[in-house]
């Protein structure tokens, strides 16, 4: 590329110009001596010029000789254009604390902002902190003099904000004899319910060690419970991990190894370390809870290996029997009383069918699919601490390698569930639509009430590897999200269809007119919004019912107003008189009121609430729920009419807004046509009250 010269003002050097140039091996010329708050021009060795910071990076991206400068494909490259829209709000310091959040978030699981290589994303988004030490400082200092020379584009906010990569103090551990690029780490759901926060968690972590040594990640399905497993789940499974960024190198099924995990069992059963035995269910229970040996523990080989047959042949005989590793009856640790490795079920499976009576146990199957996977480490919860023994033994028994066992803390939520089993309860008792639903912990469910997978990777992440079993708030969490989605929300009006005030404005305009405003003042990308100004209004009831007569008010994205009557009818207040005042200052009203014109144009909006399914902080493990459980929240769900402005017949499945003065929504059911209203879904900020408090 030809040299060029460089001209901008010197109390604000390009600083993202200047450093894309270094990395992309451009030669300039520099010259600060354009006026302050010129705009940066490229003046180029033909004789043309560029205008502007994106447009000189894009030619800089365009030129360089790695492609992955500007994106690796046209996608990648509007991904690359998007960053550019968005790094002008890093310089305003209103927001650029919550500009930080979002980073966090984003970066969680990423090293890039685009692909997996530097580009012109990351070189404007780092440069706009201005913080960012190292190659920014070289650059500006080789090519424009020390810092001093301009004003940081948010000078005194280092002081008070870091903005870092999210915090993953917990994670900095060493997974036992890892070495990079040979680790092989797996995520092994059940597909008998979609995926909840909890399982978001071990999906996370797996994917974050994955990453960390550059090794392998591989999602296993663990079918081994025909009774409790379909094809629905598997699907649901691999899109809650596919909404979750989580980066895999295989799918696996435990299904796969039912040939060798049998012919496993059988293999035990020959060299005595496995038998079968046809003691009933709950006597069995009782017999490992005291230590006593089952009468069959001493049966010989044959004896062993015909009821094997029995079993897998499914008779009425092998129904009743289980084949129990014979490892140690008085062990202390309980899981080594003699676990079952194999049961009869004669459901049909969702992959094979009806090809198999017996299945392995998950304690069974774990272990030896780890081991001829080349799993390196198994990641799982402490709850399971104290079968770790067992599954040593186990792959001991086996002749097989050790799999190392890495464990980190069950993440509980406060009133919430998270055994499949108990929100299998609330689908099957129509208590929630489905597993969708925005009051479920599913990752379909959070993700639908209007959570960004940012917030959760950032809240997992910094909860880290611990071992310390807790209970947390979702107050947490959603702060967090609200950190995220408030910088790039777009801004929209509402009032409640039943609870409204008509305002009418004796000098308002005669006809209306319509003025084009940002959908969000601080972020260009929202785009724009057309709002019509009329002589007659719609104010929330509330802020109507607190306005005193000869008051002066603020009408939002307007001006000023003096309200001069306030009719009412026993004592409802029926319309209030006004005139406005645009000459007035805002900073002198108390009042600032959001409002709507009165047209036919305004839609109709559903606006909803939820709280949660279960009243108790924590339930416990045995606890059960029935219909009549006094720990259902009765009320869980509210709906609330709401009128809104004509822009929000443009609003788009999932997208999340914030209406002002009321909160941010999730759109869940766009607009379809007038009588059918827009349904959005209140997203918790972190300091609302449980609706069942109100």
């Amino acid at each position: 590329m030809e040299e060029s010269r460089l001209a901008f003002a010197k109390d604000s050097p390009p600083l993202a110009i200047i450093a894309a140039a270094k990395i992309a091996d451009v030669s300039l010329t520099i010259d600060p001596s354009l006026d302050s708050g010129s705009v940066p021009t490229l003046y180029l060795g033909s004789g043309d010029f560029i205008h502007g910071i994106n447009t000189i990076l894009r030619y800089i991206a365009r030129g360089a000789t790695f492609p992955s400068f500007y994106g690796e494909d046209d996608i990648q490259a509007a991904h690359v254009d998007q960053w550019l829209e968005y790094a002008s709000v890093i310089l305003s310091g209103s927001e650029f604390e919550a500009a930080c959040s979002f980073l966090d978030g984003f970066l969680t699981s990423r090293t890039f902002l685009v692909g997996f290589s530097l580009s012109i994303a990351d070189i404007v988004v780092w440069s706009n902190i201005a913080d960012y030490a190292g190659m920014l400082d070289e650059v500006v200092e080789a090519y424009v003099g020390r810092r001093g020379i301009g004003k940081s584009p948010a000078p005194s906010l280092k002081e008070n904000l870091q903005c870092s990569k999210v915090n993953t103090s917990g994670l900095e551990i060493d997974l036992p004899g890892a070495k990079v690029g040979e680790v092989c780490v797996r995520f092994a759901p059940e597909p008998s319910g979609y995926l909840h926060i909890g399982h978001a968690k071990a999906g996370l972590l797996n994917n974050y060690f994955a990453e960390r040594y550059r090794g392998r990640l591989i999602v296993r399905f663990d079918d081994t419970n025909p009774s409790k497993e379909n094809n629905e789940f598997v699907e649901n499974i691999l899109k809650d991990i596919d909404i979750m960024g989580i980066k895999y190198d295989t799918v696996t099924y435990t299904s796969d190894y039912f040939p060798k995990l049998m012919e496993m069992a059988e293999s035990l059963i020959k060299q005595g370390k496995a038998y079968v035995d046809d003691t009933p269910r709950k006597q069995m229970q009782e017999e490992r809870a005291t230590g006593m040996e089952s009468k069959c523990r001493n049966n010989t080989v044959e004896e062993n290996l015909l009821l094997w047959r029995e079993m897998i042949n499914g008779t009425e005989i092998g129904m009743q029997c289980y084949v129990r590793g014979k490892l140690d009856m008085l062990d202390p640790n309980k899981s080594l009383r003699d676990p079952v490795y194999y049961r009869c079920n004669i459901i049909p499976h969702h992959r094979v069918g009806s090809k198999y009576k017996v299945y392995p146990t998950y304690d069974f199957a774990c272990p030896f699919v780890d081991a001829l996977e080349g799993v390196t480490h198994a990641l799982r919860s402490s709850e399971y601490h104290d079968r770790n023994a067992q599954y040593y033994r186990i792959l001991q028994d086996m002749g097989l390698r050790r799999v190392e066992i890495c464990e980190f803390s069950r993440l509980n939520m406060v009133y919430t569930l998270l055994s499949k089993r108990k929100l299998l309860w609330f689908v099957q008792n129509k208590k929630v639509d489905d597993w969708t639903d925005p009051r479920f912990p599913t990752i379909q469910g959070i993700v639908r009430r209007g959570l960004k997978i940012e917030a959760l990777k950032q809240f997992i992440l910094e909860q880290g590897a611990s071992k310390n079993l807790n209970l947390m708030e979702w107050d947490k969490l959603w702060t967090i999200n609200k950190k995220i989605v408030d910088p790039v929300s777009a801004r929209h009006t509402a009032v409640l269809k039943d609870q409204r005030a008509l305002l009418t404005l004796t000098n308002g305009p005669e006809e209306p007119f319509v003025r084009i405003l940002p959908r969000h003042k601080k972020y260009e990308g929202a785009g724009n919004k057309a709002t019509t100004f009329t002589n007659r209004i719609w104010l929330e009831y509330a802020d109507a019912s607190v306005i005193s007569t000869g008051q002066e008010v603020t009408l939002m994205d307007w001006g000023n107003a003096i309200i001069k009557e306030i009719k009412t009818e026993n004592g409802v207040i029926t319309e209030l008189v006004g005139a406005l005042h645009l000459e007035g200052s805002v900073k002198s009203t108390k009042l600032k009121l959001t409002w709507l014109p009165d047209i036919e144009d305004l839609v109709l909006l559903s606006l909803i609430e939820f709280d949660y399914l279960i009243t108790k902080k924590k339930l416990e493990e045995d606890e059960e729920i029935t219909l009549t459980s006094p720990i259902l929240n009765p009320c869980t769900r509210r709906e609330t009419l709401a009128l809104g402005d004509p822009n929000m017949r443009n609003l788009k499945q999932g997208e999340i807004i914030q209406l002002e003065r009321k909160g941010y929504y999730r759109c869940d059911v766009p607009f379809i046509r007038p009588a059918k209203p827009i349904v959005l879904f209140l997203i918790p900020d972190g300091r609302q009250q449980s609706a069942a408090n109100k």
